[in-house]
């Protein structure tokens, strides 16, 4: 039975040796769990603090507003166009980028005559490239009207094309034509021209029945 026991014991002997190292590797783990658990902690709660230290010592920028005159408004695409009809009274309208000088004066209660305008016949879209639309351009030549020659916003408009000059000539005599002379319907209003004066020579007669 002596013998019979210490060899039981001899045998249980092994499963203590084998249990040991899994009871060291359960601890290690356990530990590393432990330790990375505090690190985070740490990580938490120091890491708002070092930000708002660093960006109170980071130095200040300087920011620039990009619209340091206040938000864009639609008051800065309207530009002032000042009429004069044939009897010399002036009167003074407000036009928007964009549009035809006859739009506004349309929309503003002056009088042209019928529209000289179908689809448009070409386009400058640089100093080298003029695109051809195929447009019959200029249909008549009712809306004639001299734009002032010093005018900065006169010198950037696009030229008149071949059909609009061929309207102004089967409508108007010679001596009505000048280098002013423009289609009211093909001039498209730009910024620059803010104070531009137009002159509306005698209307032709449109009304016969």
């Amino acid at each position: 039975i002596t013998h019979r026991s210490s060899t039981i014991i001899q045998r249980r002997q092994p499963l203590h040796l084998y249990l040991h190292p899994l009871s060291k590797d359960i601890n290690h783990r356990h530990t590393l769990a432990m330790l990375t658990s505090s690190l985070l902690r740490f990580a938490r709660t120091t890491a708002p603090g070092a930000a708002r230290r660093t960006l109170a010592s980071a130095p200040a920028v300087a920011t620039t507003n990009a619209y340091s005159d206040g938000p864009p408004s639609v008051n800065d695409k309207i530009v002032k166009v000042t009429i004069i009809d044939p009897s010399g009274a002036r009167r003074t309208i407000p036009a928007m980028v964009g549009q035809t000088l006859y739009a506004a004066c349309d929309l503003n209660g002056v009088d042209l005559g019928p529209a000289s305008v179908g689809a448009t016949q070409q386009k400058e879209r640089s100093d080298t490239w003029t695109e051809p639309l195929y447009g019959e351009g200029a249909t008549s030549g009712f809306d004639h009207v001299l734009l002032q020659g010093n005018n900065e916003g006169v010198e950037l408009a696009e030229p008149p094309h071949s059909n609009e000059v061929k309207m102004l000539e089967k409508y108007w005599d010679e001596d009505e034509i000048f280098p002013e002379s423009r289609l009211a319907s093909l001039v498209e209003i730009n910024a620059k021209m803010d104070g531009m004066v137009v002159y509306v020579p005698d209307r032709l007669c449109d009304d016969i029945p």
